[in-house]
């Protein structure tokens, strides 16, 4: 592994992921040189992960404009993938419990890089394969801080046997076995104790110093650490936006039907309640259900909105 290597500068602005449930994160800057550790910082649900995987190149920014080691996002995701490197993501990269950290390990190695030179030299049964496998993934262990000789089986020890911070070594470990420029990792400080964290954050703050640039989400984060927030503004002194009216069909043709009369009654004159309550009649039983089913339905759609 080069200990040399250079790490990957970050600018964005503005930068934003929307999905079909709406905004993940939105407005959010970031300007680092290579080799910053940089914390996302943010309530679960603000969409530090989605920020991590944005500026990993693998999810599509949809607002803004950013750069990662110089290539443009989105533009140039395939190029910024190849430069990056994600661990202890949830439902991306995770550990296979079942198998052990050696095999982990060795996994990692056949699907990464190979060697430049002989064919020969490439293969799994060749020397030159073998003595280089075993170099990387020791460089990627003392990286990591991961010592096998405190596992209680070594490099046989399963996952499901490791504790949380040796779990999120061996992870981290994974990541960096091929020099990448940036390392995003989630969910730093989940579960962990305070003297835990503070091992964590300071494995991070080594990385760092080798060269690569480090993007770390956290709920609490260092002073040391530039800081991104994925917070959501303040909205709470904010007026309530107006619901859009709802057009309700009906056999004399469309009309607009305010929808928060379905929500809050009425404060004008009595003579107002009395007219609404006569048109309730005079509308068959179905009808007035359905009118109330859909005002209620387009209230809920505007809360959402």
């Amino acid at each position: 592994m080069d200990t040399t290597r250079q790490g990957a500068a970050v600018n964005a602005r503005g930068i934003g992921v929307e999905g079909p449930r709406g905004w993940a994160f939105r407005g959010v800057d970031v300007s680092a040189e290579p080799g910053a550790l940089i914390a996302v910082q943010g309530p679960s649900g603000s969409g530090r992960t989605c920020l991590l995987l944005a500026l990993a190149g693998r999810m599509r920014i949809t607002e803004g404009h950013a750069t990662v080691a110089g290539f443009p996002l989105p533009k140039r995701m395939g190029t910024v993938r190849g430069r990056t490197a994600i661990a202890h993501v949830p439902g991306i990269a995770d550990l296979e419990p079942a198998l052990t950290v050696g095999e982990h390990l060795q996994e990692q190695a056949l699907l990464g890089r190979r060697l430049k030179g002989s064919v020969f030299g490439a293969l799994p049964w060749g020397r030159r394969y073998k003595d280089a496998t075993r170099a990387r993934i020791n460089a990627a262990l003392a990286a990591a801080g991961l010592d096998p000789d405190t596992l209680p089986k070594g490099l046989r020890t399963t996952v499901r046997d490791l504790e949380r911070l040796e779990a999120l070594r061996l992870s981290i470990a994974l990541a960096v076995m091929h020099d990448p420029q940036l390392l995003a990792v989630d969910d730093i400080d989940l579960k962990l104790s305070a003297d835990e964290r503070e091992l964590a954050w300071q494995l991070l703050r080594d990385l760092a110093l080798t060269g690569i640039t480090v993007v770390a989400a956290c709920t609490d984060a260092p002073a040391d650490a530039l800081l991104v927030s994925t917070a959501p503004a303040d909205t709470a002194a904010a007026p309530a936006p107006e619901p859009a009216p709802v057009t309700i069909p009906d056999q004399h043709g469309p009309h607009v039907q305010p929808t928060l009369q379905a929500q809050h009654p009425p404060q004008g004159p009595q003579e107002q309640q009395d007219r609404h309550s006569s048109q309730d009649r005079q509308a068959p039983h179905g009808q007035a259900d359905t009118r109330k089913e859909e005002a209620a339905h387009a209230f809920a759609k505007t809360g959402r909105a």
